[in-house]
């Protein structure tokens, strides 16, 4: 199966270029695969050795061949050249100019915290939230809270999936006040959608941090990182309880794919009908951080 997605600025649908596409394939389809999978692949020592390998100087090695297999546009970078980074993670990491992430500071707009593909639910099911379609989970499993999840029932859930060849920083989509995250440890299943069509519950499963934001335009909302196979760590850059600006950088993912959720209470956000109709028809939007996701309901 193939994954398309709608890139937002041309309205164009395209296939995504899947890092590890056969690997992913034959562990989530196939016998001996699930069987890797389920015994290594999702535990955290897999991910974290994998991770940590991306630390050495060998690993900058794989740098230009993978700016060339994934097209990734380095005059966005602050350093533009493969040689500038001392090691794998060092790149995957790497900073963007500020001008590359132009950013919708009009407070009525919402912005997207990281680059991805998008799918944004309203008036969400707390009991009943869609991974994807026909697939779904309990809000208070994945918060590990019944009175948070209770409050944002009939809310809004904006999902970002990362993919390996996106810039792995993510920023605060509203100014504010965010508290202190609460790390959730788990499983590292894929966030491609191989997985997500395979594993139930995987955001439930896997290593998450969930930060509450108290925004300056839409309330109280949810922040929550989803770590992934080969995400050697969810690094947070933000103070907690200091209040910080739209766009600032809250923190970061090390090595691999993975998902940024936001959650909004009910009346306070409409998603962009793009989104919109681009999800009910099940296919993911790719936007980038900085870019508008909906509007202030006044």
């Amino acid at each position: 199966m193939d994954i398309y997605y709608i890139e937002r600025a041309t309205g164009k649908r395209k296939k995504e270029i899947v890092a590890g596409d056969r690997f992913l394939r034959w562990i989530y389809d196939t016998k001996v695969g699930n069987a890797i999978l389920e015994t290594l692949v999702k535990k955290k020592v897999f991910s974290v050795i994998y991770g940590k390998f991306q630390d050495f100087s060998f690993s900058r090695k794989k740098i230009k061949a993978f700016i060339q297999d994934f097209q990734i546009d380095m005059s966005e970078a602050e350093r533009e050249h493969a040689y500038e980074y001392s090691n794998f993670n060092d790149f995957f990491t790497r900073k963007l100019k500020k001008k590359s992430r132009p950013i919708s500071m009009n407070v009525e707009h919402l912005i997207s915290p990281a680059d991805g593909r998008v799918l944004a639910y309203e008036n969400i099911d707390k009991d009943k939230v869609i991974q994807v379609k026909g697939s779904y989970y309990k809000l208070r499993d994945l918060l590990y809270d019944d009175n948070i999840a209770n409050e944002y029932d009939k809310g809004v859930c904006i999902v970002i999936r990362l993919c390996p060849s996106d810039y792995h920083r993510f920023h605060f989509p509203d100014s504010g006040t965010a508290y202190e995250s609460k790390k959730i440890k788990g499983q590292y299943y894929s966030v491609n959608p191989i997985a997500l069509n395979k594993i139930v519950d995987l955001y439930c499963q896997n290593k998450r941090e969930i930060t509450l934001f108290e925004s300056d335009n839409f309330g109280e909302m949810i922040l929550c990182e989803v770590g992934a196979t080969c995400v050697g760590s969810i690094i947070q850059t933000y103070n907690a309880g200091q209040h910080v600006e739209k766009g600032e950088e809250k923190g970061y993912f090390k090595f691999g794919g993975s998902t940024v959720i936001l959650f909004l209470k009910s009346g306070q956000i409409k998603i962009d009908e793009d989104i919109c109709a681009n999800t009910k028809l099940g296919i993911e939007t790719k936007v980038n951080m900085g870019e508008r996701l909906g509007r202030k309901i006044w």
